[in-house]
């Protein structure tokens, strides 16, 4: 299920300060990053899995996780996901956000709407749609009993569950990828991919509830 028809919308490693460089927010106002945490990509072992090193000099750097200055109605706690930019924003006190590079879905499946946080997991299961094993019978044998945690599972190392204001689960997730490549592009079928160590680091910020609000906007 798909959101249709809704409005639009540390453990923190040692900081490399930024000047001078702007983007601008979806409310029209300039984004400054205060703080990149270009050191944060290495291995990681976590649950008993370790994630390997993302080779960090191959993502462009404005999609490295980093704070930046962030003008919003939204109240901190908000995750706001610019599917156009590839940037999730989770809103902060004071004016900031944690800004994290993202890919998204292909053309034909991206989403907009409000969502929220209704659960999360460390080193999910995954259960692709009925509908992507048609396309792909390969993955047939993983709608039912799904897909085991692993550093090959396409959810990663966490997983964030969106609900609509209903409680309907949309099927939608944010979740880890170990796929570092494709953060930037279009290349899911629909959910919203972060870096393994990003997801880790948000999810650690992300506590469920209708309160959780998401926010994407295209």
């Amino acid at each position: 299920m798909r959101l249709r028809n809704a409005l639009p919308l540390f453990g923190l490693v040692a900081a490399i300060a930024l000047t001078g460089c702007t983007t601008t927010s979806p409310e029209g106002g300039k984004v400054e990053t205060a703080q990149i945490f270009t050191d944060s990509y290495g291995t990681v072992t976590d649950a008993g899995y370790t994630l390997p090193a993302v080779p960090i000099n191959r993502v462009d750097k404005k999609f490295h996780r980093q704070i930046v200055s962030y003008r919003t109605s939204e109240a901190p706690g908000t995750i706001i996901v610019n599917t156009r930019e590839r940037y999730l924003y989770y809103i902060m006190p004071n004016g900031r956000a944690m800004r994290y590079g993202i890919g998204v879905g292909k053309e034909g499946f991206a989403w907009s709407g409000n969502a929220y946080v209704a659960w999360k997991q460390e080193w999910p299961s995954w259960h692709p749609p009925k509908e992507m094993a048609v396309r792909k019978p390969e993955l047939t044998k993983y709608v039912e009993d799904g897909m085991g945690p692993g550093l090959r599972n396409p959810l990663g190392a966490r997983a964030m569950y969106l609900f609509n204001e209903k409680g309907q689960d949309t099927l939608f997730r944010l979740h880890g990828t170990p796929e570092w490549q494709s953060i930037g592009t279009a290349a899911s079928s629909g959910c919203i991919r972060l870096m393994n160590q990003d997801v880790i680091d948000l999810y650690n910020r992300v506590r469920p509830g209708k309160n959780s609000k998401v926010v994407v906007i295209q």
